[in-house]
C-alpha cells in the first residue's frame, strides 16, 4: 500500500499540473485558432504530422528505455550504475536528435512542396528541426525522473514550458500575423522552440542537482548499460519509425482525399483543422488524469515484473481499468450532452460542436487504450504494443485512401472509429492473456453507462425546471458539475463504487502503514 500511496500522490500532482497546462493549453488553442483561422491551423496540423515523424526519429524510444533500465537497476540494488545509464542514454539521444534535425532541415523543401502541396510550410519545417536535439535529450531526463519516482520535477518544468510557449507565441503572433499564413506558421513554431530551449536548460539543471543528491559518486558501470538500453529502445524505435511514417502518410492523404471528394484546398484544410485543432483538444482534455497515472505505471509494472509479483500486477490492472472506465464514461456522457454548448462557447461559428459530439463516444475506448499500453510497456510487452500500432496505422492509411475521396469527412470519422477500436481490442486481449486478469464488465461498463445516461437526463430535466440565472462559461461549468455529482451518486447507489473502494481510497491518505496486508501488497 505504501507504493500505491506513492503512485497516487505523484499522479495527483502530475494530474493537477497536467490539468492546469491543458486548461491553459485549450484556452491558448482557442485563442490562436480564432486568430489564425481554420486554414492556418489545418496547415499547422499537417506540418505537425511531419514533425511527429521527425520527433519519433529523434527520441527513438529512449524515454521508455531509460525508465525501464533505471527502474530495474535500482530494484536490483545497483544505484551506482544509474549514472552510466543516463550518460549512455544521453549520447544515444543526442546522435538520434542531430540526425533527425539534419534530415528534416535538408528535406524541408521537398516535403513542403511535393508532399504537403504548400510551399508556405518550408520555412516552418526548417525551424521545427532546431528543437529536435533538445527534445531527445529532455526525453532522457524525463525518463530518469519517472523511474526515480520524482515526476513532480517533470511537472514543474512542463508548467513553466507551457507558460513560456504561450508568452512567446502570442508575442510573435502579434508581431508577425500581418504577414499572412506563412508568417503565422513561423510564429507558432518559433514560440514553441523558444519554450523548448528554456525547458531543456531547466530540466538539465534539475537532473544534475538530483544526481548529486541521490546517486553514489561512483560513475562506473558494468559495461552492459548500453546493451540494455539498445535491447529495449531499438525494437521500440524501429516499430515507432514505421508507425509514425504511416501516421504521417495518413495525415498527408486526408486533405488530398477531401479535395478529391470535391472540397477546395482551403475548405479541406479548414475541415481538417476543425477536427484536429478544435474538437480533439476538447475530447482529449480530461485525459490528463489517465495520462498521469499511465506514465507512472511503467516503472511500477517494471518493478513488479522484476519481483515476479503476478498477483500484484493483476490487482493493479483491475484498479486501473475500473477507475479508467468510471472516469472516461462520465466524461463521454458530459461531452455528448453539452457538445453544442462547448462548441458555441469555444469556437463560435464553426462545426467544432458537431465533431465533439461525434468523437465523444470514443473517449472510453481511447482512455482505456492509453492505460493498457502503459501497462504492456511496463511488463515487457512493448514490442507487441508497437506491432499493434503499426497494423493500426497501416489499416488507417488504406481506409483513408479508399474512403475519404468517396465519402469526404465522414470517411475520415469512420477511419478514426475503426482504428481506435481495433487497437484497443487487440491491446486489452493481449493483456488479459498475459496476466490472466479477471474482468467485471457489468460493474465496469454496463452500470456506469446506465448511470451517466441517468445523470445527463436528470441534469437536463432539473435545468429545465430550475434554470440557472447565469450564462456563458459559468452556466456550462455548473451544468457539467451538476451532471458529475448525479453520476457519482448513481455510481454509489448501483454499487459500482462500494465500501472496499472507499476503504482502499482512504488508505491513500493515511500516513501510518495499515495493520495487515492488502490485495495491493500481495506478492
Amino acid at each position: 500500500m505504501k507504493q500505491a500511496r506513492q503512485i497516487f500522490w505523484n499522479a495527483l500532482l502530475l494530474t493537477g499540473a497536467s490539468l492546469l497546462m491543458r486548461t491553459v493549453g485549450v484556452a491558448f488553442q482557442v485563442a490562436i485558432s480564432n486568430r489564425a483561422g481554420a486554414e492556418a491551423m489545418g496547415l499547422f496540423s499537417l506540418m505537425s504530422g511531419v514533425y511527429g515523424f521527425a520527433l519519433t526519429l529523434a527520441t527513438s524510444g529512449i524515454h521508455l528505455g531509460v525508465t525501464r533500465v533505471v527502474t530495474e537497476t535500482v530494484s536490483r540494488g545497483e544505484p551506482e550504475r544509474v549514472r552510466a545509464v543516463v550518460r549512455k542514454a544521453a549520447l544515444y539521444a543526442l546522435c538520434c536528435g542531430l540526425l533527425a534535425a539534419l534530415l528534416l532541415a535538408a528535406g524541408a523543401r521537398g516535403i513542403g512542396v511535393h508532399w504537403l502541396k504548400d510551399a508556405r510550410t518550408v520555412t516552418s519545417l526548417r525551424l521545427f528541426a532546431l528543437t529536435l536535439p533538445l527534445i531527445s535529450l529532455s526525453s532522457v531526463f524525463g525518463g530518469y525522473f519517472v523511474a526515480m519516482r520524482r515526476s513532480y520535477k517533470n511537472a514543474a518544468v512542463q508548467v513553466l514550458e507551457q507558460g513560456a510557449k504561450i508568452f512567446f507565441t502570442m508575442y510573435l503572433l502579434a508581431l508577425l500575423s500581418r504577414g499572412g499564413v506563412e508568417a503565422i506558421l513561423c510564429a507558432l513554431v518559433l514560440g514553441g522552440a523558444a519554450a523548448e530551449v528554456l525547458s531543456f536548460l531547466l530540466e538539465w539543471l534539475l537532473l544534475e542537482l538530483d544526481k548529486r543528491r541521490h546517486l553514489p559518486q561512483a560513475s562506473g558501470g558494468s559495461g552492459g548499460e548500453g546493451r540494455q538500453l539498445v535491447r529495449i529502445t531499438l525494437p521500440m524505435a524501429l516499430t515507432a519509425y514505421i508507425r509514425s511514417g504511416l501516421v504521417t502518410l495518413q495525415h498527408i492523404l486526408i486533405p488530398q482525399g477531401l479535395r478529391s471528394s470535391g472540397s477546395s484546398h482551403a475548405a479541406a484544410l479548414a475541415a481538417y483543422g476543425s477536427i484536429h485543432s478544435m474538437a480533439l483538444p476538447i475530447v482529449l482534455y480530461p485525459a490528463a488524469l489517465i495520462s498521469s497515472f499511465s506514465g507512472l505505471l511503467v516503472p511500477t509494472m517494471a518493478e513488479c515484473r522484476v519481483q515476479n509479483s503476478k498477483r500484484r500486477i493483476r490487482y493493479m490492472i483491475s484498479r486501473v481499468w475500473s477507475l479508467s472506465m468510471f472516469f472516461s464514461i462520465g466524461v463521454a456522457g458530459i461531452l455528448i450532452c453539452f457538445s453544442g454548448e462547448f462548441g458555441n462557447l469555444l469556437y463560435p461559428g464553426t462545426e467544432a460542436g458537431h465533431y465533439i459530439r461525434v468523437l465523444a463516444p470514443l473517449i472510453p475506448i481511447m482512455y482505456i487504450d492509453t492505460a493498457t499500453d502503459a501497462i504492456l510497456k511496463g511488463i515487457g510487452e512493448q514490442v507487441y504494443s508497437m506491432n499493434v500500432n503499426i497494423a493500426d496505422a497501416l489499416i488507417s492509411v488504406v481506409m483513408v485512401w479508399l474512403l475519404i475521396p468517396r465519402s469526404g469527412i465522414a470517411g475520415y470519422l469512420v477511419t478514426i472509429y475503426f482504428s481506435e477500436c481495433f487497437n484497443t481490442v487487440l491491446s486489452v486481449t493481449r493483456l488479459l492473456c498475459v496476466t490472466e486478469t479477471p474482468t467485471r464488465l457489468i460493474r465496469w461498463v454496463y452500470k456506469p453507462l446506465l448511470c451517466i445516461v441517468g445523470a445527463t437526463c436528470g441534469a437536463r430535466l432539473l435545468l429545465r425546471l430550475f434554470p440557472l440565472p447565469v450564462g456563458g462559461a459559468a452556466a456550462l461549468a455548473l451544468h457539467c458539475a451538476g451532471t458529475l455529482l448525479l453520476y457519482l451518486l448513481l455510481l454509489i447507489v448501483t454499487r459500482c463504487v462500494d465500501r472496499e473502494d472507499f476503504a482502499w481510497f482512504g488508505t491513500l491518505f493515511r500516513r501510518e502503514k495499515p495493520a495487515g496486508p492488502t490485495a495491493g501488497d500481495a506478492p
